[in-house]
């Protein structure tokens, strides 16, 4: 089998950003890591600044004083891409809601969930709880009260509130308008 030739891009790698973020990340100044590597501050101060490429030698000492990987610096990151309406729909409960979520299915760190709630649209009759540690609420547009055991809380666009997600609740728009509300489970909610 005949391989496929490869050119070689002449872009220009930028890890000078990434190096800088990991020695922050060390807390250790130029300084530091010039005494340690044995480069001076001022070749260190340009690859920081993509001014200058390290060579191999230079960069594998580099990295090794930061405590990464070289393929740290050339791994491009997971990002995930939402655009308003076009999210998978999601249902936790409640009714008169249309749920969209925000973040990648398979992110597990936190779970963003857009909710737009007609008016008078509730959750749960029954007080209920998600499986995070933290739930925050936040109210983009319209009016929401947020109902605890012992607690109601009325909020406004602007408002966010947040609150172990354990803690029993539910919610109601009890307004004439429709509201909005992003929701945001740390860590995601378990499925």
């Amino acid at each position: 089998m005949k391989a496929l030739p490869v050119e070689p891009s002449n872009a220009p790698i930028a890890i000078g950003s990434r190096i800088r973020a990991a020695r922050q990340g060390q807390r250790m100044t130029i300084e530091q890591v010039a005494d340690s590597t044995g480069l001076t501050k001022g070749f260190l101060s340009r690859v920081e600044r993509d001014l200058t490429s390290p060579s191999v030698a230079s960069l594998v000492t580099l990295c090794q004083v930061l405590g990464i990987s070289i393929g740290d610096l050339f791994t491009m990151p997971e990002t995930h891409l939402s655009r308003k309406g076009e999210g998978p729909r999601v249902s936790l409960g409640g009714e008169g809601i249309k749920e969209e979520l925000l973040t990648a299915r398979h992110e597990h760190r936190l779970q963003i969930i857009r909710a737009v709630i007609e008016p008078h649209g509730r959750g749960e009759s029954e007080l209920y709880s998600v499986d995070c540690d933290v739930d925050v609420l936040q109210v983009l547009s319209g009016r929401i009260t947020l109902i605890f055991t012992t607690e109601r809380y009325v909020l406004e666009a602007g408002d966010t509130i947040s609150f172990p997600g354990r803690e029993p609740h539910t919610w109601v728009n009890d307004n004439d308008e429709p509201a909005v509300v992003t929701w945001t489970l740390v860590p995601a909610a378990s499925r």
